[in-house]
């Protein structure tokens, strides 16, 4: 039996799963303060993007040795000092594989929305007006969707983009996927100079500097669409606002942000920004899979 913190939420079936197996679960956010004193007691601590497990927490935490296991129920671990952590001989999982699909759709909902004029028609319907003139939008079919980072996130979305007979190119620091021949390998030069919509699926950069920044948004053909459902820090969001703003960007779709929650309301409130609050991996199915999958890691570790 072992001692578990889950922190941010977790499917109510997986929890009974692990309290079933006889361990005990405490579920339960902690401010940072607060969270060095209770990470004492526990020997699993299950977070997903809200606590931040950081050098101080785990430093509180060897006082008593008792913590074996951090599991970030999501795909990045951005949130988690990783190397510290497995450093001083605590083990770091995540659940890559849970939330693909659910991530991929909402980057595809984004994409609609803006083509479409969904999100703003809502908001001008509901005060009133009728836009129908005004709200001329475009078709995916036969559009280039670039995808910038080609794993599973990257491969889902690839998929249904290509069943409504999107043309896909991705660029990816491992290279050309020798499994996917009917995808295009492009450098990012390129991608960012081909696509009319760009998807991004990628890490943040460890020093939080912008995979698209002023120079990149330079290449980008006038009245692209670009859609980031990966971390807020991987595009300058100044700069984004910019580019939204000379019409550079025809809209952007956006799921997460630099700092959360989001403050920057001029970016939110722009009538060509379809925005959400992080929820990617927010859906029944997915937090299901996530769920199951912590449970598994939990038994090969205990």
């Amino acid at each position: 039996m072992s001692k578990i913190l889950i922190t941010d939420g977790m499917d109510k079936g997986a929890v009974q799963t692990l309290k079933d197996m006889e361990h005990e679960v405490t579920e339960q956010f902690f401010e940072p303060e607060e969270l060095k004193e209770q990470v004492k007691k526990f020997n699993v601590i299950i977070v997903r993007s809200a606590t931040k497990v950081r050098k101080e927490i785990i430093d509180e935490a060897l006082k008593t040795g008792n913590l074996k296991l951090i599991i970030r129920g999501g795909v990045g671990v951005d949130n988690i000092d990783v190397v510290y952590a497995e450093s001083k001989g605590i083990k770091v999982r995540n659940t890559p594989k849970a939330s693909s699909s659910a991530v991929a759709e909402l980057a595809l909902g984004h994409m609609f929305c803006l083509a479409r004029f969904i999100g703003i028609a809502n908001v001008t319907m509901r005060e009133g007006k009728w836009n129908k003139k005004q709200y001329k939008g475009i078709e995916l079919s036969g559009k280039t969707l670039g995808l910038i980072g080609f794993g599973r996130i990257g491969r889902e979305l690839a998929k249904k983009a290509k069943a409504l007979e999107m043309k896909i190119i991705y660029t990816d620091i491992l290279g050309p996927a020798k499994d996917c021949p009917e995808y295009s390998f492009v450098s990012l030069g390129k991608l960012l100079t081909d696509s009319d919509f760009i998807s991004l699926h990628v890490p943040g950069n460890k020093d939080k500097s912008p995979v698209i920044g002023k120079p990149e948004f330079s290449k980008m053909k006038e009245g692209v669409y670009l859609i980031n459902c990966a971390r807020g820090s991987v595009v300058d969001e100044a700069v984004l606002l910019e580019a939204l703003n000379s019409g550079k960007l025809a809209g952007a779709g956006i799921d997460v942000f630099p700092e959360e929650p989001t403050k920057n309301l001029e970016l939110i409130s722009h009538e060509r920004v379809s925005v959400t609050p992080h929820i990617g991996a927010s859906t029944k199915e997915a937090q299901k899979r996530i769920g199951a999958e912590i449970v598994s890691i939990i038994k090969e570790n205990f």
